[in-house]
């Protein structure tokens, strides 16, 4: 995990504004770069400026990026979690780095090839994941507030209602007084 914000590399970090606060998660291109260049890709198309966190359990993580059938302007209850992007799907690129807590991977079917839009961020560590799915990102601030996603039933984790990511940006948004106040503390 990146200690300083200021160490992040700005082309790999996704910030997630959420209803509660901005997600800010480290990406790791180097571990799976074609899910990195995917997730980059559809975050820059605003495609999953709000899609809903569809599927969540209590203790283990929350799932999002059914950008097919998740958006609020065309939520489909009954399909959501089934779809993608019009995007091929993806080969896996399992690697060495843990499920632990804020750890953002990558869903999939049974297939261990079939991960194309959707994701999940662990709540707690869940290390019989390690190996299986494939690991993209880590979040580095704003855990608390994935922590306030609604949970879903008991069980499935399906959500009735579920609560949305408004947008979701791989550029970080630039206040200027951020500036000033950087170049005051240079000087």
């Amino acid at each position: 995990m990146t200690e300083n914000e200021d160490d992040l590399d700005l082309e790999n970090t996704l910030l997630i504004d959420l209803e509660d606060g901005q997600v800010v998660i480290e990406m790791y291109p180097d571990s799976a770069p074609k899910h990195v260049a995917r997730i980059k890709e559809l975050a820059r198309a605003g495609k999953y400026d709000g899609v809903a966190f569809h599927r969540v359990m209590e203790g283990f993580m929350a799932q999002t990026g059914d950008v097919e059938f998740g958006n609020e302007k065309d939520f489909n209850e009954s399909r959501v979690g089934t779809g993608g992007s019009d995007k091929p799907d993806l080969p896996a690129e399992f690697n060495e780095r843990k499920h632990e807590r804020g750890t953002c991977s990558m869903a999939r079917s049974s297939n261990p090839d079939s991960a194309n839009s959707q994701f999940f961020i662990c709540f707690k560590s869940a290390d019989f994941l390690d190996g299986q799915y494939t690991v993209w990102g880590q979040v580095v601030k704003g855990m608390e507030y994935v922590d306030e996603i609604k949970r879903g039933a008991p069980g499935s984790g399906s959500v009735t209602d579920p609560d949305h990511m408004k947008k979701v940006t791989v550029e970080p948004n630039t206040n200027p007084t951020d500036d000033k106040k950087k170049d005051t503390e240079t000087s």
